[in-house]
Protein backbone atom coordinates (compact mmCIF):
# COMPACT_ATOMS: atom_id res chain seq x y z
CA UNK A 1 0.00 0.00 0.00
CA UNK A 2 1.16 3.20 -1.21
CA UNK A 3 2.21 5.91 1.93
CA UNK A 4 2.72 9.07 0.26
CA UNK A 5 3.65 11.90 3.30
CA UNK A 6 5.14 10.99 5.93
CA UNK A 7 3.96 11.37 9.71
CA UNK A 8 4.30 14.09 12.35
CA UNK A 9 8.00 14.43 12.74
CA UNK A 10 7.82 16.57 16.36
CA UNK A 11 7.53 14.08 19.53
CA UNK A 12 8.09 14.60 23.01
CA UNK A 13 11.79 14.13 23.10
CA UNK A 14 12.19 16.94 21.07
CA UNK A 15 10.94 19.19 24.15
CA UNK A 16 14.43 18.44 25.77
CA UNK A 17 16.63 19.67 22.85
CA UNK A 18 18.06 22.70 22.48
CA UNK A 19 16.25 25.33 20.09
CA UNK A 20 19.62 24.91 17.50
CA UNK A 21 19.34 21.24 17.70
CA UNK A 22 15.38 21.23 16.20
CA UNK A 23 15.90 24.31 13.65
CA UNK A 24 17.35 23.00 10.19
CA UNK A 25 20.72 24.24 8.67
CA UNK A 26 20.08 26.80 6.53
CA UNK A 27 20.86 24.81 3.11
CA UNK A 28 18.34 21.93 5.03
CA UNK A 29 15.52 24.34 5.76
CA UNK A 30 15.24 26.15 2.31
CA UNK A 31 15.40 22.32 0.62
CA UNK A 32 12.46 21.35 2.55
CA UNK A 33 10.45 23.96 2.34
CA UNK A 34 10.81 23.22 -1.50
CA UNK A 35 9.78 19.75 -1.52
CA UNK A 36 6.74 20.56 1.45
CA UNK A 37 4.80 21.03 -2.11
CA UNK A 38 2.33 17.17 -2.51
CA UNK A 39 2.30 18.18 -6.21
CA UNK A 40 6.19 17.16 -6.64
CA UNK A 41 4.90 13.70 -5.34
CA UNK A 42 2.22 13.27 -8.07
CA UNK A 43 4.37 11.11 -9.97
CA UNK A 44 5.27 8.45 -7.86
CA UNK A 45 1.46 8.67 -7.39
CA UNK A 46 0.56 7.89 -10.48
CA UNK A 47 3.19 5.36 -11.11
CA UNK A 48 2.49 3.01 -8.18
CA UNK A 49 -0.89 1.82 -9.41
CA UNK A 50 0.59 1.05 -13.09
CA UNK A 51 3.56 -0.50 -11.56
CA UNK A 52 1.57 -2.67 -9.19
CA UNK A 53 -1.02 -3.84 -11.89
CA UNK A 54 1.72 -4.64 -15.16
CA UNK A 55 3.95 -6.57 -12.42
CA UNK A 56 0.57 -8.89 -11.19
CA UNK A 57 0.63 -7.21 -7.84
CA UNK A 58 -2.09 -6.51 -6.16
CA UNK A 59 -4.35 -3.64 -5.88
CA UNK A 60 -2.19 -0.21 -4.65
CA UNK A 61 -4.41 0.09 -1.64
CA UNK A 62 -3.96 -3.52 -0.34
CA UNK A 63 -0.84 -5.26 1.20
CA UNK A 64 1.69 -3.70 3.83
CA UNK A 65 2.27 -0.01 3.70
CA UNK A 66 5.14 1.42 1.94
CA UNK A 67 7.91 3.68 3.74
CA UNK A 68 6.62 7.36 3.55
CA UNK A 69 7.72 8.71 -0.13
CA UNK A 70 8.29 12.14 1.19
CA UNK A 71 10.73 10.67 3.83
CA UNK A 72 12.48 8.41 0.18
CA UNK A 73 12.70 11.33 -2.04
CA UNK A 74 14.42 13.25 1.03
CA UNK A 75 16.40 10.28 1.70
CA UNK A 76 17.60 10.04 -1.89
CA UNK A 77 18.52 14.10 -2.25
CA UNK A 78 20.94 13.99 0.54
CA UNK A 79 22.44 10.76 -0.66
CA UNK A 80 22.94 12.30 -3.88
CA UNK A 81 24.36 15.41 -2.13
CA UNK A 82 26.71 13.58 -0.20
CA UNK A 83 27.74 10.69 -2.48
CA UNK A 84 27.18 8.04 0.43
CA UNK A 85 26.61 4.49 -0.36
CA UNK A 86 22.90 3.02 0.90
CA UNK A 87 24.41 1.37 4.12
CA UNK A 88 26.59 4.72 5.12
CA UNK A 89 23.46 6.99 4.05
CA UNK A 90 21.46 5.36 6.34
CA UNK A 91 23.72 4.63 9.34
CA UNK A 92 24.45 8.94 8.90
CA UNK A 93 19.99 9.55 8.75
CA UNK A 94 19.94 7.64 11.79
CA UNK A 95 22.72 9.18 13.60
CA UNK A 96 22.09 13.00 12.74
CA UNK A 97 19.13 14.86 13.96
CA UNK A 98 19.51 17.35 11.44
CA UNK A 99 19.05 15.03 8.46
CA UNK A 100 16.59 12.95 10.87
CA UNK A 101 14.01 15.99 10.98
CA UNK A 102 14.85 16.75 7.13
CA UNK A 103 14.08 12.78 6.01
CA UNK A 104 10.76 13.61 8.67
CA UNK A 105 12.10 10.65 10.49
CA UNK A 106 11.40 11.20 13.99
CA UNK A 107 13.65 10.46 17.11
CA UNK A 108 11.18 7.50 17.96
CA UNK A 109 11.03 5.99 15.05
CA UNK A 110 13.66 3.76 12.92
CA UNK A 111 15.77 5.18 9.79
CA UNK A 112 14.04 2.87 6.84
CA UNK A 113 16.87 -0.26 6.29
CA UNK A 114 19.05 0.36 3.17
CA UNK A 115 17.91 -2.61 1.33
CA UNK A 116 14.25 -0.97 1.46
CA UNK A 117 15.85 2.26 0.07
CA UNK A 118 17.73 0.41 -2.57
CA UNK A 119 15.01 -1.90 -3.88
CA UNK A 120 12.82 1.19 -4.18
CA UNK A 121 14.96 3.00 -6.27
CA UNK A 122 15.01 0.14 -8.70
CA UNK A 123 11.06 0.00 -8.58
CA UNK A 124 10.14 3.08 -9.26
CA UNK A 125 12.52 3.11 -12.22
CA UNK A 126 14.18 6.39 -14.16
CA UNK A 127 11.16 7.62 -15.67
CA UNK A 128 9.48 8.95 -12.08
CA UNK A 129 12.69 10.69 -11.13
CA UNK A 130 12.28 12.79 -14.68
CA UNK A 131 9.03 13.34 -14.30
CA UNK A 132 9.16 14.81 -10.03
CA UNK A 133 12.69 16.81 -12.36
CA UNK A 134 9.95 18.25 -14.85
CA UNK A 135 7.61 18.81 -11.86
CA UNK A 136 10.52 20.71 -10.15
CA UNK A 137 11.62 22.67 -13.23
CA UNK A 138 7.56 23.47 -13.97
CA UNK A 139 7.14 24.49 -10.28
CA UNK A 140 9.97 27.24 -10.45
CA UNK A 141 8.01 28.04 -13.88
CA UNK A 142 4.89 29.20 -12.50
CA UNK A 143 5.95 30.17 -8.86
CA UNK A 144 9.73 31.30 -8.87
CA UNK A 145 9.18 33.68 -12.04
CA UNK A 146 12.26 31.06 -13.99
CA UNK A 147 12.38 32.83 -17.14
CA UNK A 148 15.03 30.92 -19.81
CA UNK A 149 16.19 32.93 -21.83
CA UNK A 150 19.42 30.65 -23.07
CA UNK A 151 20.24 27.02 -23.40
CA UNK A 152 24.05 25.68 -23.49
CA UNK A 153 23.55 21.80 -24.89
CA UNK A 154 26.84 19.61 -24.09
CA UNK A 155 27.24 15.91 -24.09
CA UNK A 156 29.33 13.88 -21.56
CA UNK A 157 30.32 9.77 -20.68
CA UNK A 158 28.79 8.34 -17.79
CA UNK A 159 31.19 5.73 -16.87
CA UNK A 160 29.66 2.07 -15.85
CA UNK A 161 31.07 0.65 -12.22
CA UNK A 162 33.22 -2.08 -14.85
CA UNK A 163 37.04 -2.63 -14.67
CA UNK A 164 38.92 -1.73 -17.39
CA UNK A 165 37.90 -4.88 -19.56
CA UNK A 166 40.42 -7.31 -21.13
CA UNK A 167 39.57 -10.18 -23.14
CA UNK A 168 40.75 -12.70 -20.64
CA UNK A 169 39.40 -10.79 -17.42
CA UNK A 170 35.72 -11.33 -19.03
CA UNK A 171 36.09 -14.84 -19.48
CA UNK A 172 37.60 -14.95 -15.54
CA UNK A 173 34.25 -13.56 -14.34
CA UNK A 174 31.77 -15.06 -16.40
CA UNK A 175 33.24 -18.79 -15.84
CA UNK A 176 32.91 -17.53 -11.95
CA UNK A 177 29.24 -15.86 -12.37
CA UNK A 178 28.11 -19.26 -14.11
CA UNK A 179 29.28 -21.48 -11.54
CA UNK A 180 27.66 -19.88 -9.07
CA UNK A 181 24.39 -19.44 -10.33
CA UNK A 182 24.83 -22.93 -11.80
CA UNK A 183 25.29 -23.87 -8.40
CA UNK A 184 22.35 -22.51 -6.50
CA UNK A 185 19.44 -23.80 -9.31
CA UNK A 186 21.20 -26.81 -9.12
CA UNK A 187 20.42 -27.05 -4.99
CA UNK A 188 16.71 -25.47 -5.88
CA UNK A 189 15.89 -28.29 -8.48
CA UNK A 190 17.81 -31.41 -6.48
CA UNK A 191 19.99 -31.97 -9.89
CA UNK A 192 23.26 -33.64 -8.84
CA UNK A 193 24.17 -35.06 -12.76
CA UNK A 194 23.93 -31.75 -14.51
CA UNK A 195 26.30 -28.96 -12.94
CA UNK A 196 28.02 -26.24 -14.14
CA UNK A 197 31.63 -27.20 -14.07
CA UNK A 198 33.46 -24.19 -12.35
CA UNK A 199 36.70 -23.22 -14.53
CA UNK A 200 37.66 -20.11 -12.73
CA UNK A 201 41.11 -21.74 -11.34
CA UNK A 202 41.79 -23.10 -15.20
CA UNK A 203 41.27 -19.33 -16.53
CA UNK A 204 43.44 -17.87 -13.85
CA UNK A 205 45.93 -20.00 -14.46
CA UNK A 206 45.74 -18.25 -17.78
CA UNK A 207 45.01 -15.09 -16.91
CA UNK A 208 48.26 -14.90 -14.36
CA UNK A 209 50.65 -15.97 -17.20
CA UNK A 210 49.52 -13.84 -19.80
CA UNK A 211 50.60 -11.27 -17.29
CA UNK A 212 53.83 -12.74 -17.18
CA UNK A 213 53.97 -12.72 -20.64
CA UNK A 214 53.04 -9.18 -21.72
CA UNK A 215 55.96 -7.68 -19.66
CA UNK A 216 58.28 -9.09 -22.06
CA UNK A 217 56.86 -6.82 -24.42
CA UNK A 218 58.13 -9.05 -27.59
CA UNK A 219 56.86 -10.55 -30.57
CA UNK A 220 56.98 -14.02 -29.53
CA UNK A 221 54.93 -13.27 -26.13
CA UNK A 222 52.15 -11.35 -27.75
CA UNK A 223 51.51 -14.38 -29.86
CA UNK A 224 51.61 -16.75 -26.74
CA UNK A 225 48.91 -14.00 -25.05
CA UNK A 226 46.57 -14.26 -28.25
CA UNK A 227 47.14 -18.01 -27.82
CA UNK A 228 46.05 -18.09 -24.05
CA UNK A 229 43.06 -15.94 -24.74
CA UNK A 230 41.70 -18.42 -27.24
CA UNK A 231 42.13 -20.98 -24.64
CA UNK A 232 40.15 -19.08 -22.09
CA UNK A 233 37.21 -18.25 -24.27
CA UNK A 234 36.63 -22.34 -25.19
CA UNK A 235 36.77 -22.45 -21.73
CA UNK A 236 34.05 -20.38 -20.98
CA UNK A 237 32.11 -21.30 -24.39
CA UNK A 238 32.20 -25.21 -22.58
CA UNK A 239 30.78 -23.24 -19.45
CA UNK A 240 28.13 -22.13 -21.35
CA UNK A 241 27.05 -24.80 -23.07
CA UNK A 242 26.64 -26.14 -19.69
CA UNK A 243 25.26 -23.60 -18.11
CA UNK A 244 22.26 -23.91 -20.96
CA UNK A 245 21.75 -27.48 -20.57
CA UNK A 246 20.93 -27.04 -16.72
CA UNK A 247 18.69 -24.52 -17.56
CA UNK A 248 16.79 -26.35 -19.74
CA UNK A 249 16.85 -29.05 -17.00
CA UNK A 250 15.35 -26.65 -14.86
CA UNK A 251 12.18 -25.73 -16.83
CA UNK A 252 11.49 -29.42 -17.47
CA UNK A 253 11.63 -29.82 -13.34
CA UNK A 254 9.67 -26.78 -12.64
CA UNK A 255 6.54 -28.11 -11.58
CA UNK A 256 4.08 -27.41 -8.19
CA UNK A 257 5.28 -25.32 -5.53
CA UNK A 258 8.14 -22.85 -6.10
CA UNK A 259 8.08 -23.44 -9.97
CA UNK A 260 8.29 -19.91 -10.89
CA UNK A 261 11.06 -18.95 -9.17
CA UNK A 262 12.81 -21.87 -10.88
CA UNK A 263 11.56 -20.79 -14.23
CA UNK A 264 12.96 -17.00 -13.29
CA UNK A 265 16.23 -18.74 -11.94
CA UNK A 266 16.67 -20.42 -15.16
CA UNK A 267 16.00 -17.75 -17.08
CA UNK A 268 18.30 -15.44 -15.25
CA UNK A 269 21.13 -18.34 -15.94
CA UNK A 270 20.51 -18.63 -19.72
CA UNK A 271 20.78 -14.98 -20.15
CA UNK A 272 24.31 -14.98 -18.51
CA UNK A 273 25.05 -17.92 -20.54
CA UNK A 274 24.30 -15.80 -23.75
CA UNK A 275 26.55 -12.81 -22.49
CA UNK A 276 29.47 -15.25 -22.40
CA UNK A 277 28.93 -16.81 -25.41
CA UNK A 278 29.12 -13.76 -26.56
CA UNK A 279 32.26 -12.51 -24.90
CA UNK A 280 33.85 -16.29 -25.91
CA UNK A 281 32.88 -15.29 -29.90
CA UNK A 282 34.42 -12.00 -29.26
CA UNK A 283 37.85 -13.67 -28.34
CA UNK A 284 37.33 -15.68 -31.79
CA UNK A 285 36.65 -12.82 -33.84
CA UNK A 286 39.73 -10.79 -32.59
CA UNK A 287 42.28 -14.19 -32.58
CA UNK A 288 40.81 -14.22 -36.24
CA UNK A 289 41.31 -10.58 -37.13
CA UNK A 290 38.05 -9.49 -37.98
CA UNK A 291 36.00 -6.11 -36.01
CA UNK A 292 33.84 -6.30 -33.35
CA UNK A 293 31.01 -3.99 -33.95
CA UNK A 294 29.14 -4.03 -30.61
CA UNK A 295 31.52 -4.93 -28.17
CA UNK A 296 30.27 -6.39 -24.86
CA UNK A 297 32.46 -4.83 -21.94
CA UNK A 298 30.55 -6.50 -18.71
CA UNK A 299 29.50 -9.18 -17.55
CA UNK A 300 27.24 -7.66 -15.06
CA UNK A 301 26.36 -4.38 -16.92
CA UNK A 302 25.76 -5.52 -20.37
CA UNK A 303 24.36 -2.40 -21.81
CA UNK A 304 27.81 -0.55 -21.16
CA UNK A 305 29.69 0.13 -24.48
CA UNK A 306 33.31 1.72 -25.53
CA UNK A 307 33.45 5.52 -26.14
CA UNK A 308 36.27 7.20 -27.45
CA UNK A 309 35.58 11.17 -26.84
CA UNK A 310 39.82 11.93 -28.00
CA UNK A 311 40.50 12.94 -24.32
CA UNK A 312 44.82 12.56 -23.55
CA UNK A 313 44.11 11.34 -20.30
CA UNK A 314 40.83 8.97 -20.97
CA UNK A 315 41.20 7.76 -24.66
CA UNK A 316 38.77 4.77 -23.73
CA UNK A 317 35.89 5.13 -21.75
CA UNK A 318 33.31 2.90 -21.17
CA UNK A 319 30.01 3.39 -19.97
CA UNK A 320 27.25 6.22 -21.65
CA UNK A 321 26.72 9.05 -23.17
CA UNK A 322 24.24 11.80 -21.65
CA UNK A 323 23.65 14.80 -23.36
CA UNK A 324 23.20 17.68 -20.69
CA UNK A 325 20.86 20.65 -21.47
CA UNK A 326 21.25 23.70 -19.32
CA UNK A 327 18.70 26.56 -19.30
CA UNK A 328 19.59 29.61 -17.68
CA UNK A 329 17.55 33.07 -17.47
CA UNK A 330 20.84 35.08 -18.92
CA UNK A 331 24.16 34.29 -20.33
CA UNK A 332 26.31 36.40 -17.97
CA UNK A 333 29.84 34.67 -16.40
CA UNK A 334 28.59 32.08 -13.76
CA UNK A 335 25.19 31.95 -15.40
CA UNK A 336 23.14 29.15 -13.16
CA UNK A 337 20.15 27.74 -13.79
CA UNK A 338 18.27 24.69 -14.41
CA UNK A 339 19.09 20.71 -16.15
CA UNK A 340 16.79 18.72 -18.11
CA UNK A 341 16.09 15.67 -17.73
CA UNK A 342 19.33 14.33 -19.48
CA UNK A 343 18.79 12.69 -23.22
CA UNK A 344 21.15 9.61 -22.74
CA UNK A 345 21.70 6.34 -24.83
CA UNK A 346 24.45 3.19 -24.92
CA UNK A 347 27.57 3.60 -26.24
CA UNK A 348 28.55 6.95 -28.49
CA UNK A 349 25.90 8.16 -30.44
CA UNK A 350 26.47 11.83 -32.35
CA UNK A 351 25.45 14.59 -30.85
CA UNK A 352 22.42 15.43 -33.24
CA UNK A 353 21.22 11.88 -32.57
CA UNK A 354 20.41 13.03 -29.17
CA UNK A 355 19.53 16.23 -29.50
CA UNK A 356 15.74 15.55 -30.71
CA UNK A 357 15.51 13.93 -27.31
CA UNK A 358 16.74 17.46 -25.96
CA UNK A 359 14.43 19.95 -27.92
CA UNK A 360 11.35 17.52 -26.96
CA UNK A 361 12.33 17.92 -23.40
CA UNK A 362 12.22 22.03 -24.15
CA UNK A 363 8.99 21.29 -25.81
CA UNK A 364 7.64 19.40 -23.15
CA UNK A 365 8.23 21.67 -20.71
CA UNK A 366 7.38 24.83 -22.80
CA UNK A 367 10.63 26.13 -22.86
CA UNK A 368 11.39 28.42 -25.34
CA UNK A 369 14.87 30.10 -24.91
CA UNK A 370 15.95 33.02 -27.52
CA UNK A 371 20.01 31.55 -27.92
CA UNK A 372 20.93 28.14 -27.90
CA UNK A 373 24.85 27.55 -27.57
CA UNK A 374 26.06 24.32 -28.38
CA UNK A 375 29.56 22.32 -28.70
CA UNK A 376 31.53 22.29 -31.89
CA UNK A 377 30.44 18.55 -32.15
CA UNK A 378 27.20 19.65 -33.90
CA UNK A 379 26.03 20.07 -37.44
CA UNK A 380 25.05 23.91 -37.92
CA UNK A 381 22.45 23.24 -40.20
CA UNK A 382 21.15 20.07 -38.91
CA UNK A 383 21.10 21.48 -35.57
CA UNK A 384 19.05 24.85 -36.83
CA UNK A 385 16.65 22.10 -38.43
CA UNK A 386 16.39 20.02 -35.09
CA UNK A 387 15.78 23.09 -33.07
CA UNK A 388 13.25 24.69 -35.00
CA UNK A 389 10.15 23.31 -33.06
CA UNK A 390 11.35 25.45 -29.96
CA UNK A 391 12.11 28.56 -32.37
CA UNK A 392 15.30 29.88 -31.20
CA UNK A 393 16.00 33.72 -32.26
CA UNK A 394 20.03 32.59 -32.56
CA UNK A 395 21.53 29.10 -32.52
CA UNK A 396 25.54 29.06 -32.00
CA UNK A 397 28.21 26.05 -32.07
CA UNK A 398 31.46 26.70 -31.54
CA UNK A 399 33.97 26.73 -33.74
CA UNK A 400 31.56 27.66 -37.06
CA UNK A 401 31.26 31.41 -38.75
CA UNK A 402 28.53 32.96 -37.13
CA UNK A 403 27.20 36.26 -37.89
CA UNK A 404 26.42 38.89 -35.62
CA UNK A 405 29.31 41.11 -33.88
CA UNK A 406 32.26 40.54 -32.40
CA UNK A 407 30.76 41.26 -28.80
CA UNK A 408 27.66 38.81 -29.10
CA UNK A 409 30.00 36.06 -30.54
CA UNK A 410 32.30 36.20 -27.70
CA UNK A 411 29.62 36.33 -24.79
CA UNK A 412 28.35 33.19 -26.47
CA UNK A 413 31.55 31.45 -26.61
CA UNK A 414 32.03 32.11 -23.44
CA UNK A 415 28.41 31.37 -21.79
CA UNK A 416 28.68 27.69 -24.20
CA UNK A 417 32.20 27.05 -22.19
CA UNK A 418 30.08 27.35 -19.02
CA UNK A 419 28.61 23.81 -20.08
CA UNK A 420 31.75 22.17 -19.56
CA UNK A 421 31.97 23.81 -15.83
CA UNK A 422 28.02 22.81 -15.26
CA UNK A 423 28.71 18.81 -16.22
CA UNK A 424 32.16 18.95 -14.09
CA UNK A 425 30.35 20.18 -11.23
CA UNK A 426 27.71 17.88 -11.75
CA UNK A 427 30.04 15.11 -11.73
CA UNK A 428 32.00 16.50 -8.86
CA UNK A 429 29.38 17.25 -6.75
CA UNK A 430 26.42 14.63 -7.45
CA UNK A 431 27.91 11.68 -8.26
CA UNK A 432 26.97 12.21 -12.28
CA UNK A 433 30.76 10.72 -12.91
CA UNK A 434 29.81 7.19 -12.39
CA UNK A 435 26.96 5.42 -12.25
CA UNK A 436 26.80 2.80 -9.57
CA UNK A 437 23.16 1.10 -10.69
CA UNK A 438 23.85 -1.29 -13.69
CA UNK A 439 22.02 -1.52 -16.66
CA UNK A 440 21.17 1.02 -19.13
CA UNK A 441 17.77 2.08 -17.04
CA UNK A 442 19.99 1.66 -13.93
CA UNK A 443 22.12 4.08 -15.51
CA UNK A 444 18.96 6.76 -16.15
CA UNK A 445 17.45 6.78 -12.85
CA UNK A 446 21.46 7.32 -11.35
CA UNK A 447 21.83 10.40 -13.36
CA UNK A 448 18.10 11.84 -12.63
CA UNK A 449 18.47 11.59 -9.04
CA UNK A 450 21.59 13.58 -9.96
CA UNK A 451 20.13 16.09 -11.92
CA UNK A 452 17.09 16.22 -9.55
CA UNK A 453 19.52 16.95 -6.64
CA UNK A 454 21.01 19.68 -8.47
CA UNK A 455 18.24 21.52 -9.23
CA UNK A 456 16.75 21.53 -5.81
CA UNK A 457 20.21 23.22 -4.86
CA UNK A 458 19.83 25.75 -7.76
CA UNK A 459 16.25 27.06 -6.56
CA UNK A 460 16.95 27.11 -2.53
CA UNK A 461 19.72 29.56 -3.38
CA UNK A 462 17.81 31.60 -5.51
CA UNK A 463 15.98 34.11 -4.43
CA UNK A 464 12.30 33.99 -4.46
Amino acid sequence: MLTLEASQVESLWDEVLPVEVRELPEDLARLDELLRDRELLRPIERHWPREAEASGRSAADHGRPSIAMETYVRVMVVKQRTGWGYETLVREVSDSLHLRRFCLIPLGARVPDESTVRKLTRRLGNEVVRELTRAMIEKAVRERRFRPRAARIDSTVIEADVRYPTDDGLALQGARALASKGRRLARRIGESQATVRDRSRAIGRRVREIGRKLGRRTGEAKERVMELNGQAGLLLARSAREAKRLAATARRKARGRGARAKLRAAAELEELAGRCERVAEQIAMRLRGEKIADRLVSIADPDARPIRKGKLGKPNEFGYLAQICEVTENTKPGARGLVLPAATAPGSPGENTLLPTTVAELERLGLRPREVALDGGFGHLKSEQQLAPIGPDRVFVTGRQESGSNRTRRRLRRYRTGAEGRISHLKRRYGLRRSRLKGDDGQRTWTGWAILAYNLDTLAIRPA
